[in-house]
């Protein structure tokens, strides 16, 4: 089964794979992952890193163990997550071989950074240098050699995976995208990538800085790097201004070939004395300040080293101002123009599966835009109310597999400008209390397609018109988070076609809504899932009820989940569903609704 991911667990995954080694360093750490915060014996909703330990013990204690108290909350990305320690050791069973622990460098990673293995599919392995972007459309790109992205056999167009084959065959699995421009030449040995079907990040691998600008290396210049083979490694600027002279093997034969050379820094000796080997190919060679930190500046691609038994340990780098100008690449994207909203897709998931149709009553209450009630925005579409101010429903499409990660803040709530504020509620709702700005379309679901669109569609889900009302427990209540995880279950437990999935969802509008501020607050929320499977369209419906009587003195009822029939919604909400998608609910559910129990776990959901 494939599960979609969201940002923070994509975080999570990079940071157990690069910082997870050093806590096992502990020799009474047995283990560290992700999962569900454990309390009294119970699993909770609360995802937090969790260690196993050999033996738990007060702090007192820890010294006698020769261990130390692991920290309550870890910093990841911004987030404090909290840790939980449970008391657990691990053995190997009779005739079980223990896997051995894999490099991150020569692993598939999602999001991909520099520092890790790359190659093409006819080239045992090299390193990704940098994130670039072209000079004219702003497409993002991999940069590393030409040795690296083409080789003698490869051609333009062709797939680029990573890692490199000789870290893992798997090339369908491992593509990264394809070799779109390279060189060899006096300007550099040089190439770039598309980055597709995977997010990336600018910030190179165990330096954790990214290239903000190129530099023009001197004598003496003191340089890092973060290669496949020999990780993070010193030099010194020791020749510049050098045409080197190499032979690149039957087909391409001898190249001249711009750079500088690389010496060892006497200050940071490599453990095993290789500042660069076999496989560094292509990493980027930073500058370091004065005070021994690694800059943001790029001071060359390495490229090649020493010959096999020479004594004289060496590095060589093309310079990046030739690399970048030969290859039309920029390390700041010019500014793109704006990506026009492109709404919900009736035709997603490759049969018809279009949006709600108002009722009489409800049209008439709803907002027009040019002429329609349908309004567009980056991969979802909605109906306003006029009287209610907030969304009818909503209508989003998931690529489940093309889901990307971009990071959410500094995104304001704003109002939709394309039509009157006095349709739309503000943040006058929200300030001073307990209620929260809650997204309907989840931010994280709309990240896919283009870059471009993915950046727009982040945005867009932070206009007014996709915000409901929502109690500041709202996903943490004692219905354990379902609400927010369905999308998540269908792709997690249902083999779904293509990994598409279509989700509407809104508010139910009752005439006797609290009224806070002016304001009716929706105590009912409505969801309708569909996703084709085997070739065959399926809807399934949930309600959500929760109680907001009683606002002011905080105390609520708990939310309740629902599985409940497309028609039971439309009765609700005063629209229809499209014929496609009310035949494609095969749901059979009591018609007593006493008989009916809510939801206790996503287990409970009938798909």
């Amino acid at each position: 089964m494939v599960k979609k991911k969201n940002g923070l667990q994509t975080s999570l995954r990079k940071f157990v794979r690069t910082k997870g080694a050093d806590y096992l360093r502990d020799p009474n750490v047995s283990s560290i992952g992700i999962g569900y915060k454990v309390a009294d014996g119970k699993a909770t909703n609360e995802i937090a890193i969790q260690f196993t330990v050999r033996q738990k013990a007060a702090p007192e204690a820890l010294g006698a163990l020769g261990t130390a108290l692991l920290p309550e909350a870890i910093e990841v990305d911004g987030v404090q997550v909290p840790t939980d320690v449970l008391e657990r050791d691990y053995r190997v069973d009779f005739h079980v071989v223990q896997e051995t622990t894999g490099d991150v460098r020569k692993t598939r990673i999602d999001p991909v950074v520099p520092g890790v293995s790359v190659g093409h599919v006819r080239v045992s392995a090299g390193t990704l240098g940098c994130i670039v972007y072209d000079k004219v459309d702003a497409t993002p790109y991999a940069l590393s050699n030409w040795h690296v992205l083409h080789g003698p056999q490869g051609a333009l167009g062709e797939d680029v995976v990573q890692p490199g084959v000789h870290d893992d065959n798997r090339t369908e699995r491992n593509r990264l995208g394809r070799l779109v421009r390279s060189h060899l030449g006096a300007a550099g040995d040089c190439a770039i990538a598309t980055v597709e079907g995977r997010g990336f990040e600018a910030a190179i691998l165990d330096l954790g800085v990214p290239v903000d600008e190129l530099g023009e290396p001197e004598l003496g210049d003191k340089v890092v790097k973060s290669g496949r083979t020999t990780g993070v490694t010193h030099g010194v600027v020791r020749r510049v201004d050098t045409l080197v002279k190499i032979d690149y093997g039957p087909g391409v034969g001898q190249r001249q070939i711009g750079c500088f050379e690389i010496g060892p820094d006497p200050a940071r000796p490599a453990p095993d004395g290789e500042i660069s080997m076999g496989g560094d190919s292509g990493a980027a060679w930073m500058f370091k300040a004065s005070n021994g930190k690694t800059g943001k500046t790029m001071a060359g691609l390495h490229f090649a080293g020493e010959a096999g038994g020479s004594t004289d340990e060496h590095a060589l780098a093309c310079l990046p101002a030739s690399v970048f100008e030969k290859l039309g690449i920029t390390l700041k994207p010019p500014k793109k123009p704006e990506v026009a909203p492109v709404g919900f897709d009736g035709n997603f998931l490759g049969v018809p599966a279009g949006v709600p149709e108002l009722g009489e009553a409800t049209r008439a209450d709803a907002v027009e835009l040019n002429g329609s009630t349908v309004i567009d925005y980056t991969h979802f579409s909605l109906a306003q109310s006029k009287s209610r101010r907030f969304a009818f429903w909503v209508a989003w499409n998931i690529d489940g597999g093309g889901l990307r990660s971009i990071n959410r803040s500094g995104i304001p709530f704003v109002l939709d400008e394309r039509f009157p504020a006095e349709f739309q509620v503000g943040d006058e709702l929200y300030r001073g209390n307990r209620l929260d700005r809650g997204h309907v379309a989840r931010r994280a679901d709309l990240l896919w397609g283009t870059q471009a669109a993915a950046e727009k569609a982040n945005r867009d889900s932070f206009f007014f018109t996709n915000i409901t009302p929502q109690m500041d427990d709202f996903n943490q209540s004692a219905r354990r988070g379902l609400w927010g995880r369905l999308e998540d279950a269908v792709l997690s437990d249902v083999d779904v076609d293509d990994l598409r999935v279509s989700v509407y969802g809104g508010p139910v509008f009752r005439s006797d809504d609290r009224v806070f501020r002016g304001v009716a607050l929706p105590r009912e929320y409505w969801k309708v899932i569909a996703f084709v499977s085997g070739g065959a369209l399926t809807a399934r419906a949930f309600l959500l009820t929760q109680n907001l009587n009683q606002l002011e003195s905080l105390e609520l009822d708990e939310f309740r989940v629902f599985q409940v029939r497309l028609g039971e919604v439309e009765e609700r909400c005063g629209f229809t569903f499209p014929t496609a998608l009310a035949a494609a609910d095969t749901l059979v559910v009591p018609e007593s609704s006493e008989e009916r129990a809510p939801l206790e776990a996503l287990t409970d959901i009938q798909w």
